[in-house]
């Protein structure tokens, strides 16, 4: 049996990923990484955690995505210099990940550029190859425009969709409304659409807004109706004026501002081309109207998507929600919450978003207990190693509660009054009331805030839970969403039905309707291409004659007559 790393190992390398995590927004399943130098034992301690959450060791004769470097500053420069040598646009990503003393001396290349916060670029050794120390927190400043910098260079599937929109000139004249999560992934897919030839539109909810960014994009000509300190009546008023420059296509993540326009601004449905809805919880509403007759455009599942769903929901989700919900517990004072390295965490839902929270804290050391009312699933989750149970049992136990269902009630106030004292909850779904504490609020549950985001709610026996962000999906609300190579898939997607509504949204049912299979294979097999990963072509069936159809009979018990 492996001997697992000793607590405090494990706890550094825990942290040093979740370092690197929060300093770039980048993804660290599917990366090739090599670990350099340093004590043996801290290296398998951060070679558990990378693995764990889907990265691969790099073989020698390959080049690295990542390079982790733990010992002297002298063998992790010509580390650096050996690899420093790659084709233009394939960045090395450098971590100094010393555990007692940097292991990577930044002046020894050469004056050093800032590239976004808690990231510097070399460009004495190449354009391509950037810094990043797992020793320091990133800085506070914004710096708005070089994070979104940053999230267009590892945006390549995304550019060349967008790209093939411009040169065929199939966005001239059409206004796009963008309502999703206003972060520099957002913004990148806002300035591509406007450079491909569209009108575009911005709208965010408050609670989804970053205002620096959209300062930026306001400076770049696009109006941008978003503001983080508005209320509800404020968030109704800006989306409304969004609707109100007639937009010809919706992109929407949670489908609240399409519904908005079924409800408030009906006029507008028999001029639109459609929609394009990215989540699971946003597309639910809109297939009950769709049942109902009352859906009155197509909107394009991108959620569903093969390219989204088992990417974007299982390892974009996954690693950005643990880690943010964990990065806000750092900010507590000692003893103020249960979690700790090598304790239990429960997530409630094992669907692909679950899988991927369950997966993440496993990789971080937790003992993950699945609640999921799907025998399926449960089932599921159970031949994937994890222990199952009611969640209202489960909780009992808990030192980290995640909901993974998009389900409102999820965290019900049973299971609320349930969980363990001082137990941590947070959700990875996205739907309002997913945590009940509306009902908790009725029964007599007063909240206290202990940091940002952070709010310990007490009933009136006593009993009481840390509840993270108010239940807001913890990743969108309190960090920069999911990683950016992950987005790079899902805008992809999104580019490729709005190419879908411009060129079939005439010919589209008033329904949900499926991705092309085509954009699921392009996209696919552009981001295998920009990660330099050769595969063979499609096999094609060879074409039957026209006049003849195809043989359906068995040949296994010989030729038949």
């Amino acid at each position: 049996m492996p001997q697992r790393p000793d607590p405090a190992r494990a706890a550094w390398a825990v942290a040093a990923v979740r370092r690197f995590a929060a300093a770039t927004n980048l993804l660290v399943a599917g990366r090739r990484f090599r670990i350099v130098g340093g004590d043996h034992l801290d290296a398998d301690a951060l070679h558990a955690v990378l693995t764990g959450l889907g990265a691969r060791p790099s073989r020698d004769d390959e080049p690295v995505d990542q390079l982790w470097c733990l010992g002297e500053p002298e063998l992790s420069a010509a580390a650096v210099e050996r690899e420093a040598d790659r084709p233009h646009g394939a960045t090395l990503v450098v971590v100094d990940a010393g555990r007692h003393a940097p292991a990577v001396d930044e002046d020894a290349f050469g004056p050093v550029v800032p590239v976004r916060p808690g990231v510097l670029g070399v460009p004495t050794l190449s354009d391509d190859v950037v810094l990043v120390s797992t020793g320091r927190d990133p800085e506070t400043d914004p710096a708005a425009a070089a994070r979104i910098r940053w999230a267009r260079r590892w945006m390549p599937v995304s550019r060349s969709v967008a790209a093939e929109l411009r040169d065929g000139g199939l966005l001239r004249g059409t206004r796009i409304g963008v309502s999703m999560v206003l972060e520099p992934k957002t913004a990148v897919l806002s300035l591509l659409l406007r450079d491909a030839g569209a009108e575009v539109v911005v709208y965010a909810h408050a609670d989804e807004t970053d205002d620096a960014v959209a300062a930026v994009l306001r400076d770049a000509g696009l109006p941008v109706h978003a503001d983080s300190g508005a209320d509800l009546d404020e968030q109704r008023r800006l989306a409304l004026a969004m609707l109100d420059t007639r937009p010809h296509i919706l992109l929407d993540d949670g489908s609240h501002v399409i519904r908005l326009a079924h409800q408030e601004r009906p006029e507008l449905l028999p001029t639109m081309l459609g929609a394009a809805e990215e989540t699971t919880s946003g597309l639910r509403p809109l297939r009950v109207m769709a049942e109902r007759g009352t859906l009155g455009i197509p909107v394009v599942a991108v959620n569903d998507a093969r390219t989204k769903t088992l990417f974007d929901n299982r390892y974009g989700t996954g690693q950005s929600t643990v880690a943010a919900a964990l990065d806000l517990l750092d900010g507590l004072v000692p003893g103020a919450h249960r979690v700790r390295p090598g304790g239990t965490a429960v997530v409630a839902g094992f669907g692909p978003v679950g899988e991927g929270v369950a997966q993440v804290l496993r990789a971080f050391g937790f003992d993950v207990v699945v609640a999921d009312t799907d025998p399926v699933r449960a089932l599921q989750a159970v031949v994937a190693g994890y222990r199952v149970a009611p969640l209202v049992d489960a909780v009992r136990e808990a030192d980290l509660v995640m909901s993974a269902t998009g389900v409102r009630d999820t965290v019900s106030l049973g299971v609320l009054r349930a969980t363990a004292a001082g137990a941590v909850v947070a959700v990875a779904g996205g739907v309002e009331q997913e945590v009940a504490l509306d009902d908790a609020t009725a029964a007599g549950a007063v909240p206290a805030g202990e940091a940002p985001a952070v709010e310990r709610w007490t009933f009136p026996d006593g009993h009481h839970v840390v509840v993270l962000d108010r239940g807001g999906c913890i990743n969108t609300t309190a960090a920069e969403g999911n990683p950016v190579e992950i987005m790079d898939l899902s805008f992809a997607v999104q580019l490729g039905a709005v190419r879908m509504l411009l060129e079939r949204g005439d010919e589209l049912d008033r329904a949900v309707v499926p991705v092309d299979p085509a954009v699921d294979e392009a996209t696919a097999r552009a981001a295998l291409a920009a990660s330099g990963t050769r595969t063979a072509p499609p096999d094609r069936p060879a074409e039957h004659p026209a006049d003849r159809a195809p043989d359906v009979r068995t040949h296994r018990f010989g030729d038949p007559s």
